[in-house]
């Protein structure tokens, strides 16, 4: 299959923008502003890139501290993207606190603190991003709360609950999405007896428009994928951020994985729509295709990944593409009008849950666990890549991604549901290499529809951490250790490093105030993943958490 990239979507947010004016902007009106980072993947297309050019590949060595601010709370990792819009930095940190900052100087402005009732917090006090727009900053939080925030002031608009996060063992991780007069977010605790969703709410008062449930009810289409009332605790959270297309109106979404994770006994069937990437209606919340990359989960191999939109020409012909990780080591390459399957490639090396994918995209010869019994599986529930996203460059032509290469010795297990609790089914074992390999992690540079490696960067421990690529023709990110660096984006050479003194678990952006380019990233060590870290390597146990954003600058000579 030939495939060669051609003109692209828009770099810039379709849609309402939000600074002190809170102006609703067109596409044309926004494309005049690369200095904003507006949205969680950057632009409604999540690509992570920022066309500023300003630091480039001659400069970047000089590249310094131009301010840090420490959030205080230190919980579970500094797992957010931040955003900026007319020179201000909006960004969450652990425990919900939401913080405004002069994007120059890093003076607070404002700040707002969620407080989070005992036992409402299922999942931990992470959160990876706040939604801009209508003159407010949206947060979900780990009680389930969807709020609205005065973009100048920081002052409460309004606040809904989505539902009661202590019965349902739900809460909200993901950062929220802004499209037309509506705020859209999805659900966490896909890990639970309970039923995913995605909810959209009037931007401007909180009244609910919507809601989908991942998981059909019976009377719905989906519903007789589901054996019995399974689909009452079926899992399918929606715990990352969508992407939209402005043109096609199509909102973009990936779903998690059914419950209970590795027993599969009590919901044969495919289980719709768990391991899906749905198009969704935004006006409406109906869905308008959708592709069903793993039926019927047995790993806990989500697919609730981000969605990268690209234009190319594949064969001859111009598509509109989605490509779409989940954790199961493939990227799928989707026609992103009607979700035709077209192709997909492994990004690790050592997956052997199944032999490959056929012509429709559909596993083979699937490994599943076995009931009672150690089984290994690559790779394991942590996945052939974290949840932190890849990075699309225009110019070059290449997707920037993380691959892992690790296992773990699972075990099934029979077990009765109890709304809201634990539902996993079985025990993910012991974290173990690859048959004959050691566990390693990489930064590859891929041809986005073959997956052809460009250039590698091997690192010893998983890399955790978002990628960033910039005009400059430069790529970010960030490792456990703490050290961040800037790479030539066609060579992968490294050009910086500046250790933060805490590993790096969130997403690098880029802005500018004055003409003046920033990068800023998330430093603090945390989460479940890396508490798999200790056991394998020891030295781990010494990583340093926080809650640091740096934020970097090159003067002028």
């Amino acid at each position: 299959m030939r495939a060669k990239l051609v003109t692209v979507l828009s770099t810039v947010v379709f849609g309402v923008l939000c600074g002190t004016t809170a102006v609703a902007q067109s596409l044309d009106q926004a494309e005049s502003q690369p200095e904003n980072w507006l949205t969680y993947g950057g632009t409604y297309n999540s690509w992570r890139y920022s066309p500023l050019d300003q630091i480039d590949r001659s400069n970047v060595k000089r590249m310094k501290v131009a301010w840090a601010f420490q959030l205080g709370a230190v919980d579970m990792g500094f797992q957010a993207t931040p955003l900026v819009a007319d020179g201000v930095v909006y960004v969450i940190g652990p425990k919900n606190r939401v913080f405004a900052l002069d994007g120059a100087t890093g003076e607070r402005r404002w700040h707002y603190f969620h407080e989070i009732p005992e036992g409402h917090s299922v999942y931990g006090n992470q959160n990876r991003g706040v939604a801009l727009g209508h003159g407010n900053v949206y947060l979900g939080t780990a009680d389930n709360y969807v709020v609205a925030l005065d973009a100048t002031t920081g002052e409460v608009a309004w606040k809904v609950n989505v539902e009661d996060s202590a019965y349902f063992g739900c809460n909200i991780t993901g950062a929220p999405i802004v499209i037309k007069d509506m705020v859209i977010v999805g659900s966490t605790g896909g890990d639970s007896a309970h039923r995913g969703h995605i909810v959209a709410f009037d931007a401007r008062t909180g009244k609910l428009r919507w809601r989908f449930n991942t998981i059909p009810g019976p009377g719905e289409p989906g519903n007789e994928t589901w054996e019995g009332d399974s689909w009452k605790y079926g899992g399918g959270a929606a715990w990352m951020t969508g992407s939209y297309d402005p043109e096609l109106d199509l909102l973009y979404w990936g779903i998690g994985n059914p419950a209970a994770d590795l027993y599969g006994e009590a919901r044969k069937g495919e289980n719709l729509y768990t391991d899906c990437i749905v198009a969704i209606d935004p006006d409406t919340g109906e869905v308008v295709w959708y592709f069903q990359e793993i039926p019927h989960d047995l790993w806990d191999y989500d697919s609730a990944y981000e969605a990268i939109l690209i234009d190319a020409v594949l064969d001859g012909r111009e598509r509109k593409l989605l490509i779409h990780p989940n954790k199961g080591g493939y990227m799928y390459v989707l026609d992103r009008t009607n979700g035709e399957f077209l192709t997909a490639w492994a990004f690790s090396d050592s997956i052997n849950w199944t032999t490959g994918l056929d012509e429709k995209g559909v596993p083979q010869n699937r490994r599943e666990p076995v009931l009672n019994t150690e089984t290994l599986i690559c790779p394991n529930a942590a996945g052939a890549r974290s949840w932190n996203q890849a990075s699309y460059h225009p110019n070059t032509g290449l997707l920037y991604n993380v691959g892992i290469e690790w296992c773990s010795m699972v075990i099934a297990r029979k077990q009765d549901p109890k709304m809201g609790q634990s539902f996993l089914g079985g025990e993910f074992g012991r974290v173990l290499p690859p048959p004959g390999e050691v566990i390693s992690s990489r930064l590859v540079a891929h041809d986005p529809i073959t997956g052809e490696r460009k250039w590698v960067r091997s690192s010893k421990y998983p890399l955790l951490a978002s990628i960033l690529s910039t005009g400059g023709n430069l790529v970010f990110y960030g490792d456990p250790e703490g050290k961040f660096y800037a790479l030539d984006a066609e060579t992968g050479d490294e050009l910086f490093r500046f250790n933060t003194g805490a590993g790096h678990r969130g997403s690098p952006i880029s802005y500018a105030v004055d003409g003046k380019q920033y990068v800023a990233t998330p430093s603090g060590w945390g989460s479940l993943v890396s508490d798999y870290f200790p056991a394998i390597w020891p030295e781990a146990a010494g990583f340093t958490a926080g809650a640091t954003l740096f934020v970097f600058t090159v003067d002028e000579e």
